[in-house]
């Protein structure tokens, strides 16, 4: 019963913010005008620029900025108790995530468009535009390595959802033809989708589990993984150069609806079995685990707040809202959602895993079976079981048999990381663009070139050689990404106060989310640098992570710089749409 009271008040809590905080924030921060044409309609061309129907915007979005992020974090970050990363998942997810993103996506309209990282070059210098593209390629150049990785270990250690996953493709392309050229509504393609897709999970289970047969652990460390890697970035490149409507678009909306059936199913076990947490609230002493604070709020970045939100919010979306007043059903209403998703993520961790277990356990000894070792112990493969195990062991209840419901849960895991790795490299390509642009090298614009280097980088990364032999010494620089990955939202934050500054709007309710996404991440990266890296000798991780620190403290720098001439000059020039006086109605 306790398990299911938190889980409702959570939801009430999301319902609440979103139709109080959050119009307040569209309504009287922002000024969302739906008469305001949207760069899908002024830039339009059918490829990138794409006015969309915002239930399918809100599949795409939502399913680039969750992938495995709202599902890992919270699969590991219990190992200090359910109550803090549930305490994070909420108040963060209200009141710093959802905000990150709903801004980021809004002032991106206000400028045809463009990436948070340009709209950094308007609001506070050239010299921020640039670094804050330079900051924007390193994350996602390891999002697109690092995600290629993971959905090849799902592969590798799931074969029953490599038929579902890749059945997923042509079956959006036929649903991308009916919405826009049938001009069809995209109910009708995605639930005969859906029932395909399922069709399919049922004979990758039974019948159909697709292996490449290759080792998959050996000497040459994973090549099942490595040969899966390879294939999964040629498809990115593919379907980078696409237009969106073909297949990122109707592909992210089946996998939302996908999302909607596994998280009803969910909540529907949670309902029928109602177990109880087999997780201690606070759990302080676990070996080799850094400390709580601060890392607490770099382990759970999807599901409370992630840098990586910015890009897509500033990268595909706004490219593809219909109106302005969408904005905040896609990416107030969009980062909620991802923080139900990481709710449940955290009781199927909690409770589920203490149902049952193969072994005959059950309550906390189920739960340490998985949790009782050290936390260096809980590599990749324990995270995913830990979330598919309890998952799974929720809908069985159900009279689903276990197998099966294994197989459902693990094919949206894998179909929510493939959203967010081709989003990845569309968003690679619209920065490297940006970068040509900025340094004048007309080569880098053309879009195959442009996606050629972010396929060509990423996999570099995924491939590279490590302790393992190839593909294992990319993981070596994982540890970055949690924390980059937050200083890239403290950024974000930063150009938004600058924003709203110039537009001589109220921005008070943004310091705390800056200060707290500026120095967290700060302190994670410089704890990990000074306690771990140097000493343990990873010469590679301490320069890649001393850059980042730099190029953020000379970020902050520019913008304490702009901050004091428009406090001495009165310069609030802001060369977007501007938004409109405090207390002029705005229609909603």
């Amino acid at each position: 019963m306790t398990t299911l009271v938190l889980v409702l008040l959570s939801f009430a809590g999301y319902l609440v913010a979103y139709h109080t905080y959050g119009r307040w924030l569209g309504r009287k921060i922002f000024g969302l005008d739906p008469t305001r044409l949207t760069p899908a309609h002024t830039c339009r061309d059918g490829v990138d620029y794409v006015p969309t129907r915002k239930s399918v915007l809100f599949g795409h979005h939502f399913t680039s900025i969750a992938g495995t992020g709202p599902i890992v974090g919270p699969a590991i970050a219990v190992f200090w108790g359910w109550l803090p990363a549930l305490l994070w998942v909420v108040f963060g997810c209200i009141f710093v995530g959802a905000v990150h993103d709903f801004g980021s996506l809004v002032v991106s309209l206000r400028s045809r468009g463009q990436s948070i990282g340009d709209v950094a070059g308007q609001v506070i210098s050239t010299r921020a535009r640039l670094l804050f593209l330079c900051i924007m390629f390193f994350v996602l150049m390891i999002v697109i390595g690092i995600f290629g990785l993971v959905i090849a270990v799902i592969f590798a250690i799931y074969p029953q959802t490599v038929l579902s996953v890749w059945m997923s493709m042509p079956l959006a392309v036929l649903a991308g033809f009916w919405m826009y050229k049938r001009k069809g509504a995209p109910l009708l393609p995605a639930l005969v989708a859906l029932v395909i897709l399922y069709g399919c999970v049922y004979l990758g289970v039974k019948y159909l589990p697709i292996d490449l047969g290759l080792p998959l652990f050996s000497e040459n460390y994973i090549a099942e993984v490595v040969v899966w890697t390879l294939v999964l970035l040629v498809y990115c490149f593919i379907a980078s150069v696409l237009p969106v409507w073909v297949l990122l678009q109707p592909r992210d909306f089946i996998n939302s609806q996908q999302l909607f059936v596994t998280l009803a199913l969910l909540m529907l076990g949670l309902l029928v079995a109602r177990p109880e947490l087999a997780a201690p609230a606070f759990n302080s002493d676990v070996a080799g685990a850094p400390p709580m604070f601060p890392f607490l709020f770099i382990t759970i970045a999807c599901g409370a707040v992630s840098g990586f939100h910015c890009l897509v919010s500033s990268g595909t979306s706004s490219k593809q809202l219909n109106r302005e007043t969408d904005a905040l059903y896609v990416g107030y209403g969009g980062m909620l959602f991802e923080g139900v998703l990481a709710i449940l993520v955290i009781v199927a961790c909690c409770a589920g895993l203490g149902m049952r277990h193969p072994n005959g356990l059950e309550g906390t000894a189920a739960w340490h079976h998985y949790y009782g070792g050290s936390w260096g112990q809980m590599g990749l493969v324990e995270k995913l079981a830990a979330f598919i195990d309890g998952a799974a062991n929720m809908i069985q209840v159900l009279g689903i048999p276990l197998d099966l419901a294994a197989g459902i849960i693990a094919v949206m895991v894998a179909c929510f990381a493939a959203t967010t790795l081709d989003t990845a490299t569309r968003l690679q390509r619209y920065v490297i663009q940006e970068l040509g642009t900025s340094l004048h090298l007309p080569g880098l614009t053309n879009k195959y070139i442009a996606t050629g280097i972010a396929v060509g980088t990423g996999g570099m990364l995924a491939l590279l050689d490590g302790p393992k032999g190839p593909g294992s010494g990319g993981l070596l620089l994982w540890p970055l990404f949690g924390a980059v990955n937050q200083l890239l939202a403290g950024l974000a934050f930063l150009v938004l106060v600058f924003y709203l500054l110039r537009g001589r709007r109220p921005f008070w309710f943004l310091l705390a989310p800056l200060a707290l996404m500026t120095l967290i991440p700060t302190w994670g990266m410089c704890y990990n640098i000074f306690t771990q890296w140097i000493p343990a000798k990873h010469g590679l991780l301490v320069f890649l992570g001393g850059i980042v620190v730099l190029l953020q403290v000379w970020l902050i720098i520019e913008g304490g710089i702009v901050w004091y001439k428009i406090k001495k000059d009165g310069t609030v020039h802001l060369s977007m749409p501007s938004l409109p006086e405090e207390g002029e109605a705005v229609q909603d």
